[in-house]
């Protein structure tokens, strides 16, 4: 018995690792140093912050915005709130930002509609694009340069490079958790997104540090995205509307990240729960159009299937632990010997095999994000390492509950991320984008 569960949980570990290989192999694109264009223009820009109610901690993103190497008189800085008397509207007038008071907003969706719509055809024309900025963000100073340089390359949709805020500040400003969640995003991007690009697919996209060509918003005529993820949202509708999308790395964004336990995985049902509202009202759609193509696009078949080795190997893992476990008990009530046997090598082996491979994954996405984790004590790195695969591990539980809310047709209680003080820390400059 413990021959045939060891030898079942192996073939189909194998199978998994199989299907899962054009990915390990496109991993490689997270370690080449990606194209740098250089713009031949100046082109107008437009940064568009929403910010209800986010006086106490916006001054770090103005400080930044105002250090830009950019010429001010291209770029126009957008500042969207929700009642006339909110105190942001005093501090984006000091650095000459234009202030939208949008009443209706009931979500980020809302406040970014209503400013769209409030801009005439010739406004949206005067730029060349917006870029979507969360007031807790911090720029870096070559951003908005960086962000006219990869307009030169001509797609719809442009992600930036994501650091951790959290590490422009002292130890208070960051714990293990929050810089677990800071290793999400070369996840996302150095081994995701570098591949997608490569392939011409669709990026898993953020709606922190997103540049989209206005264009595409008189397509759309406004901001139609009322999902808690209107970013995943963006993506699913661009398998519809032929998107395009890339990845700049050399324009850098510092976001902050949760720094309790408890905050970060809420943060993270939120965001699973908006992935599942967006496959319901997208899903269907997708699957016609292919039908009706008669094939699946790689961005599609990604889409339907990208997830079948993960969820193969996780559902293996389980169930042999499960198996195991219930094997070794039997063992164990029989006074057979085999119980130990049976212990280590359908529980204990399965766990650390499962562990090393994510354990690996996240060494793989910290030497792709190399630069920033230089700010981080050697301490500091070994334990979020040693404890990221526990965080991922997470990702069970978190999508359980998500899948509860959607079944229910409820959405979890938003609750605003503790935020911390960086003194308007000016972060530095980064040359190679890593």
């Amino acid at each position: 018995m413990i021959y045939f569960f060891l030898i079942v949980y192996t073939a189909l570990t194998g199978l998994a690792l199989l299907l899962y290989l054009p990915k390990l192999i496109g991993f490689r694109y997270a370690f080449k140093r990606a194209p740098h264009p250089i713009a031949k223009e100046k082109r107008r820009i437009a940064l568009v912050v929403p910010a209800r109610r986010e006086s106490k901690i916006i001054g770090d993103l103005f400080a930044s915005i105002s250090a830009q190497d950019y010429d001010p008189s291209a770029f126009d800085v957008n500042v969207i709130v929700k009642e006339p008397d909110d105190p942001t509207i005093g501090l984006a007038k000091k650095i000459g930002a234009n202030v939208f008071v949008v009443p209706e907003q009931k979500c980020k969706g809302d406040a970014l509609d209503g400013y769209f719509k409030s801009l005439s055809p010739e406004q949206l024309s005067s730029y060349a694009a917006f870029v979507i900025v969360d007031a807790d963000a911090v720029l870096s100073p070559s951003y908005v340069r960086e962000l006219n340089n990869a307009l030169e390359q001509r797609y719809d949709i442009y992600i930036t490079r994501k650091y951790a805020k959290n590490f422009l500040g002292g130890k208070r400003n960051r714990t293990v958790f929050s810089n677990c969640s800071a290793l999400t995003w070369p996840i996302i991007d150095d081994l995701g997104n570098a591949y997608r690009v490569q392939r011409e697919m669709p990026l898993n996209l953020c709606g922190q540090g997103m540049m989209i060509r206005s264009e595409i918003i008189k397509t759309l005529g406004g901001w139609p995205y009322r999902t808690l993820t209107e970013d995943y949202e963006l993506k699913l509708d661009s398998l519809l509307r032929g998107f395009t999308s890339t990845f700049c790395p050399y324009a850098v964004l510092y976001t902050e990240e949760a720094l309790g336990h408890h905050e970060n995985f809420l943060r993270r049902v939120r965001w699973l729960t908006g992935y599942k509202q967006c496959d319901r009202k997208y899903k269907e759609k997708i699957r016609a159009q292919a039908r009706a193509r008669g094939k699946y696009s790689r961005g599609e078949f990604e889409y339907f299937f990208g997830t079948v080795p993960l969820v193969l190997f996780a559902v293996t893992t389980f169930a042999t632990m499960l198996f195991g476990g219930a094997l070794s008990i039997n063992y164990a009530i029989l006074g057979d010997p085999r119980w130990d046997n049976a212990f280590v090598m359908l529980v204990a082996a399965p766990f650390l095999v499962m562990y090393f491979l994510l354990f690996a994954y996240g060494v793989l996405a910290y030497f792709a994000y190399r630069g920033t984790f230089r700010l981080l004590s050697h301490g500091e790195r070994f334990l979020m390492l040693v404890y990221n695969p526990f965080y991922l591990l997470e990702y069970f539980p978190i999508y359980l509950k998500s899948w509860n809310y959607v079944r229910k047709d409820r959405s979890p209680a938003w609750k605003q991320t503790e935020r911390s003080e960086y003194d308007k820390a000016a972060p530095p400059s980064g040359k190679s984008g890593k």
